[in-house]
């Protein structure tokens, strides 16, 4: 069961109006500040008292000894997930959202995630973060280039203009002569095809002796194939937009320290992709507040993601906002999930 049913309504009240007024302003309210805008007509010790009780819960505390409340992380959480109310977006939200992604749907997906993030960190006045998987890539070319006796560098365009390139391992003897024939043998079979069908395609005709290929030939083909496992599949393309936002409206040291930190976090891209990843375990907005996020633990920010989905209904990315503890939760929630249906929508 959760905590906040275990509240009376008048301490539900007052915790409500502590983590509205902290959302707001960023500061302390005391007793005497809620007595006048509550609506219980309740006096400042009347106040006073239900304030202990929930500062033993630990849902607020008193960041200086004569100051008011603000709330804990604890009592943020509670605020989301039984007390807030979201608001809808407005029809001129919804248009601009639409309006944007559908304006970028005639180029490629990454684009079309990009503006994503651009839109959704302009909305929210946060950053915005997107992160999906890279659609698995069709083969066009292959080409190797000697660089040591033993080395060379392996080079494999896309159909739509990816580039990996990779040093393979070359057994003594190989030829320039050799690497040709390898590129030109399997650019003859793989065109069209993903890293994992050709693979299965090359590897088959190899066991069945039908490559006319001789043996040093054959081993640049194997060890391209096998350099190549996961090259442009199976990829995570994350995308980061309007960093400088969190840089607004900064009043302290302290402040700037956290922004630093969180700045620090995000070039952290491993991290962030495994902490986005979570939100690809259900349906709808995930809300990660202050330690709730290992990544950011540190800087005192929320994530708010939703997940994406293709015409399967197999989750393909997420997308949301980052920002401060101190979001527009009411606002920004019900973005991040409009956002993201409209990309399902766009990309079924």
């Amino acid at each position: 069961m959760s905590e906040i049913v275990k509240l009376n309504d008048r301490s539900r009240a007052i915790l409500r109006q502590i983590v509205e007024s902290y959302l707001s302003t960023g500061d302390p309210v005391g007793s005497r500040n809620l007595s006048r805008v509550l609506p219980l007509h309740l006096s400042p010790a009347s106040i006073r008292n239900v304030m202990a009780d929930l500062e033993e819960l630990g849902l607020i505390y008193a960041p200086h000894t004569s100051a008011g409340r603000l709330p804990t992380q604890t009592g943020l959480r509670m605020f989301v997930d039984g007390l807030l109310e979201t608001g809808a977006l407005t029809e001129d939200e919804r248009k601009q959202i639409e309006a944007q992604i559908a304006a970028s749907r005639s180029t490629s997906l990454d684009k079309v995630l990009g503006e994503a993030g651009d839109m959704i960190s302009g909305l929210s006045h946060c950053a915005g973060v997107v992160l999906a998987e890279k659609q698995v890539s069709r083969l066009k070319q292959v080409e190797f280039v000697p660089l040591e006796p033993t080395k060379a560098l392996a080079i494999l365009v896309s159909e739509d203009g990816d580039v990996e390139n990779r040093i393979i391992n070359l057994p003594p003897g190989v030829s320039a002569t050799a690497l040709i024939e390898a590129a030109n043998y399997l650019n003859a079979h793989i065109r069209g095809l993903t890293i994992s069908e050709a693979r299965q395609r090359i590897e088959s005709e190899l066991a069945n002796a039908k490559a006319e290929l001789d043996g040093l030939t054959q081993k640049v083909v194997t060890a391209g194939l096998a350099e190549w496992s996961g090259a442009l599949d199976d990829r995570q393309s994350l995308i980061v937009r309007g960093q400088s936002n969190l840089l607004k409206d900064l009043t302290a040291i302290e402040d700037l320290e956290r922004i630093r930190q969180l700045f620090d976090d995000l070039e952290s891209k491993t991290e962030l992709s495994q902490i986005l990843g979570l939100a690809e375990g259900g349906e709808g907005v995930r809300i990660f507040i202050g330690s709730e996020n290992k990544l950011f633990s540190m800087s005192g920010s929320s994530l708010i993601v939703a997940p994406f989905h293709n015409h399967s209904r197999k989750v393909v990315g997420v997308l949301g906002v980052i920002g401060p503890t101190r979001l527009n939760y009411a606002r920004i929630i019900p973005m991040v999930d409009y956002t993201a249906k409209i990309i399902s929508r766009l990309i079924s």
